[in-house]
């Protein structure tokens, strides 16, 4: 296999003593403000001029990048550049929605827009790796991490993730603007028991291929160029230290040829995990598995040199992990241009990120429920009422939000509001519920603005329950107790049970933690300058104790099924109506929409004529029957009801998000293949495969969609 810059590699390699090939697969963080490890700050200096260094991580800035790597480059004996890494996940100056919330748009253009404005940001500041995309697919709403997913779909999870990896890397990762994109956390993170972080995931060969790879492996074939190994154990084996995922699958299966790197600290827990026996048992068991660098613990270089020697680990597969990361600051442009231009750094965001990001969180916003037209308020609206805990919070960014939120505040929803409509009088109340309901016994219309704190949701947030936190559902009461028109703005990281309060709420606004233009946004919606359009991405349970509930299960031998009549032997809860509170894909509009029936270019396809690559077509018309232009997301389901591994009852294969006028009618085409009719089965050495049978097609604006027709797959 040719690899791009192998004279090269191949040239160092040759120079290169072992501790400095120790020294390429270490990362070490400058400063102490992240994780459990603290600051390396002399270390990594020393390690530089040493030329006993690979990556740092945190440091940003390009006078403090330039510094550091003129250590590198200047005083190291082979002035090998270093990589600058940093988690730049949605947003570095201009902090866009939480991925959860873009997911809501089912817009990739929307994803990849904040990948380009991010990478362009970031690399003006000298670093040129961000670990993102996220793509942990999960079904677990207390685990803190779901803020960061594209949330409970394998599809959506893969079309958005090679969305934002093209947004980063561009076709040209020595360009400009670009940075290297990781792919992360591989793998099966998302299936955290009881979504604590960091937990166990045990999972069957056909789960794992059918839930959680899709989307790293549609990464590695859009060319991402470094993947992130997960915390989690893997069926038992730490992915940190696991050779069939790392080696067996990812590089030898997919043939991925880029850099695979730990997550913080992630080689030194493989003894906590009971899994390495002491730090360079940890090295050994890491490296032979298929991990290329360490981030922030120190065991592949303090004990490398004497595994070598042992004959623990092998020459080759130091050397092959050594060329990758080599490879990859080639394929930068490091060597050609180490340093990055002072003069053109970024340093704030400008109008255009700005307004990029409003957009983007317009796009991203769910209306959940609109009885009797609340929304959008009209001019008649004269005194406005905004209140709740959330009302005037300056910090919605969201977790994981980069150096942005330390510096720019966002705009809150009562700085919008008002800004939105001038001639109106606008009185503000917190979260004192008599001072709330005062303000909104005063107005027109209140809007009451709650949820949860950007920082319980994100990495190490996990909740055990997922209602609304401090008396907020207390607050909601009372304004409804009223009996003025209000409408309720959720901010938070997560999907939340809130069945207690919402048969009160004439209208109920998803707007997750919109980014720095958080008050704009909502204004937006709320006011009807924005149609929102946004779909749920993850399910909302009516109950704690409905989790793990998800759209895309497998029957039971005894489903339960909703004809009135009385079902005690099947799959449900006694104590709670069967289904969720909202279920994935849904989502409101100002307008109304019907789709038609989908239709199928062919009702019959060869299992061969699949395999050598043939697509059956679908189309779908949908009709915008309202009195607004407005956005809608068709959405295309598949069911297989016969196989010879139960299939999910849905599965997304296909989604489109347009813009009507009212009554305007367009046809959606999406197309089917054997990805989309297969499955893989539980065969460790990976076995995909499309079986004869006739399979259930189901179109419209949700996963409960009931428009269906059939494809009949016949044997070659």
């Amino acid at each position: 296999m040719h690899r791009p810059y192998e004279h090269e590699v191949k040239d160092l390699l040759s120079r290169m003593t072992v501790e400095e090939k120790l020294g390429q697969l270490q990362q070490l963080t400058w400063t102490g403000d992240t994780g459990p490890g603290g600051g390396q700050t002399e270390e990594v200096e020393r390690a530089a001029r040493a030329g006993l260094l690979g990556s740092v991580l945190n440091l940003f800035g390009a006078e403090h990048t330039n510094t550091l790597q003129r250590m590198a480059v200047e005083e190291s004996r082979l002035g090998i550049p270093l990589l600058f890494g940093q988690d730049v996940i949605h947003g570095f100056w201009t902090t866009f929605p939480i991925p959860l919330a873009e997911a809501s748009s089912f817009d990739p253009a929307v994803v990849e827009l904040d990948a380009e404005i991010s990478a362009m940001e970031t690399r003006s500041n000298g670093i040129r790796w961000t670990f993102s995309p996220m793509m942990d697919v999960t079904h677990e709403p207390r685990w803190g991490r779901i803020a960061e997913s594209c949330g409970e779909d394998p599809y959506l999870n893969t079309v958005l993730a090679v969305a934002k990896i093209r947004g980063y890397q561009g076709d040209d990762l020595s360009a400009g603007h670009n940075v290297a994109a990781c792919a992360k956390h591989f793998v099966a993170y998302g299936g955290a028991e009881g979504g604590r972080d960091y937990n166990t995931v045990d999972v069957s060969e056909q789960r794992l291929r059918n839930l959680y790879l899709p989307p790293f492996k549609a990464s590695v074939d859009a060319g991402v160029a470094t993947v992130m190994a997960a915390f989690n154990t893997v069926s038992g084996v730490p992915a940190h230290g696991n050779p069939h995922t790392m080696t067996g699958i990812l590089k030898e299966e997919w043939g991925f040829d880029g850099v695979v790197v730990s997550d913080y600290t992630g080689v030194e827990e493989l003894i906590a995990h009971g899994y390495a026996a002491d730090a360079a048992d940890a090295a050994r068991l890491a490296l032979m598995a298929g991990l290329d660098m360490e981030m922030v613990s120190t065991t592949i270089a303090a004990h490398g040199k004497r595994l070598l020697a042992e004959g623990r680990v092998t020459e080759d597969r130091l050397d092959d992990a050594v060329a990758r990361i080599l490879r990859l600051k080639f394929e930068l442009g490091l060597f050609d241009d180490p340093y990055t231009d002072e003069s053109q750094a970024i340093d704030e965001p400008t109008p255009q990120a700005r307004a990029a990001a409003r957009e983007a969180a317009g796009r991203s916003m769910v209306l959940m429920k609109n009885d009797g037209g609340v929304l959008p308020l009209g001019p008649g609206a004269r005194s406005i009422a905004v209140v709740g805990p959330f009302a005037g919070h300056t910090d919605l960014h969201g977790t994981w939000a980069g150096p942005g939120c330390r510096r720019f505040p966002t705009v809150s929803i009562l700085d919008g509001v008002r800004a939105a409509a001038p001639g109106a009088t606008v009185t503000h109340a917190g979260a004192d519920i008599e001072e709330a309901v005062a303000a909104a016994r005063s107005a027109d219309v209140t809007v009451v603005v709650v949820g949860e704190e950007p920082e319980l949701s994100g990495e190490a947030a996990v909740r055990s329950e997922i209602s609304l936190p401090d008396g907020q559902e207390q607050l909601i009461a009372a304004i409804a107790a009223t009996g003025k028109p209000f409408a309720v703005v959720l901010l938070n990281g997560r999907p939340l049970t809130i069945g207690s309060w919402v048969d009160e709420v004439p209208a109920l606004l998803e707007a997750w933690h919109p980014g720095i233009e958080a008050g704009n946004a909502v204004a937006d919606v709320l006011f009807g300058k924005v149609n929102p359009g946004g779909k749920l991405p993850v399910t909302f349970p009516r109950a704690l104790g409905q989790i793990p509930i998800y759209y895309n299960r497998e029957n039971t031998g005894r489903p339960y099924s909703p004809d009135g009549a009385e079902q005690k032997y099947v799959s449900r809860y006694l104590d709670l109506a069967d289904g969720p509170q909202f279920a994935f894909g849904h989502g409101l509009s100002y307008t109304t929409f019907t789709t038609g029936r989908p239709r199928l270019d062919r009702e019959t396809v060869t299992v061969d004529e699949l395999e050598r690559g043939a697509h059956v077509e679908v189309l779908v018309s949908v009709t915008n029957t309202g009195d607004r232009t407005g956005d809608e997301v068709v959405q295309l389901y598949v069911h297989d009801p016969v196989a010879s591994i139960a299939q999910p009852v849905r599965r997304l294969r296909g989604f489109r998000r347009v813009t009507l006028e009212p009554g305007r009618t367009t046809q959606v085409r999406f197309t089917l293949g054997a990805d989309d009719l297969g499955f893989w089965t539980n065969d460790p050495s990976g076995c995909f495969v499309v079986e004869p049978g006739r399979f259930d097609l189901y179109a419209g604006t949700d996963s409960l969609a009931d428009a269906r027709c059939t494809l009949t797959v016949v044997r070659s």
